[in-house]
């Protein structure tokens, strides 16, 4: 039986090219039929990516069929899996982002959670010699995947071991890093042909904080006044947008990419606590801008308070 390889909800680069770069490894190298799957339509920077280096895109999946092996990458939380996750066959885990708990396998699995800003610097490490191996486009994925997790190293999540495989990755490939990084943002920061609750649910986790639930949305952009420019319809989606989700309130911060910022829409009390609290801000609209805050693994959700 084929193993699925997929990442989480609302795919980014990370969770659209770690699926491609692990199915490879398993078929290539470990003689192990395996797809990677997407759980959700790529944001505009992972399409970007996929054409870029001619890769096809995976198929998109809403649920995945008892028994059926998988391995589960960039993320362990079953709240961005499918529903009947707990009854797939999980392999295998490869993650960098906290344990959340509540996966539950067949048998012993092979995990893997390190505190580097990538998923793909992971596989990278755990392929030893044979990420030499790797055919071009998929170094370019790997490449593209960790300059689109850590920013272009200006995360806080970025670490050296995430600087030392982009440089190896881009010297092999004959990449300008700066400048791939850029074509990478700017087509991130398109984000004209979505629709409001699009733009909410592109890039955003689950998170509960002393029984308030959120949905912790971020745009990064090199371009935030196209976000901002929509700010008054967005926060008039909120409230749609957490009923249909099953949440209490959408927290929406537009990461800019370039003077290291992000912007915290403000369309209520609620938030404005959650901004005073959190961030130790000052709130006198509906905008508060919270300089350095560019991680919501790190730096965002850690400091959340209600």
């Amino acid at each position: 039986m084929t193993t699925q390889v997929f990442g989480h909800k609302s795919p980014d680069t990370d969770s659209t090219g770690s699926p491609i770069i692990w199915a490879w490894y398993l078929n290539e190298i470990k003689g192990v039929a395996a797809a990677p799957k997407l759980l959700g339509e790529p944001n505009t920077e992972a399409l970007f990516v996929l054409k870029r280096w001619n890769l096809d895109k995976p198929e998109i999946i809403s649920g995945v069929d008892a028994g059926t092996p998988v391995v589960i990458v960039d993320t362990n939380n079953p709240a961005e899996l499918p529903e009947a996750i707990n009854d797939a066959d999980i392999t295998a885990i490869i993650d960098h982002h906290k344990l959340v708990g509540g996966l539950e396998t067949k048998g012993p699995i092979d995990i893997t959670i390190r505190p580097l800003a990538c998923t793909a610097t992971i596989m990278y490490d755990l392929m030893g010699d044979d990420a030499a191996k790797m055919p071009e486009a998929i170094k370019g994925a790997a490449l593209s995947c960790i300059i689109s997790d850590t920013l272009e190293f200006r995360s806080p999540t970025t670490t050296d071991r995430d600087r030392e495989v982009v440089e190896a990755l881009a010297a092999d490939l004959g990449v300008d890093v700066a400048a791939y990084a850029s074509e990478m943002f700017e087509a991130k920061s398109d984000i004209s042909a979505f629709s409001d609750a699009e733009l909410i649910r592109m890039d955003s986790k689950e998170y509960e904080v002393d029984g308030t639930k959120f949905r912790v949305s971020v745009l990064e952009t090199t371009a935030p006044k196209l976000v901002l420019d929509r700010k008054d319809s967005l926060m008039a989606s909120f409230a749609d947008v957490a009923k249909e989700d099953g949440v209490d309130e959408v927290l929406l911060f537009a990461v800019d990419i370039l003077n290291e910022e992000a912007t915290l829409l403000v369309p209520n009390d609620l938030v404005k606590g959650v901004a005073e609290k959190s961030f130790g801000a000052t709130v006198t609209g509906d905008l508060v801008v919270l300089p350095g805050i560019m991680s919501r693994k790190k730096q965002i959700i850690p400091n959340l308070k209600v």
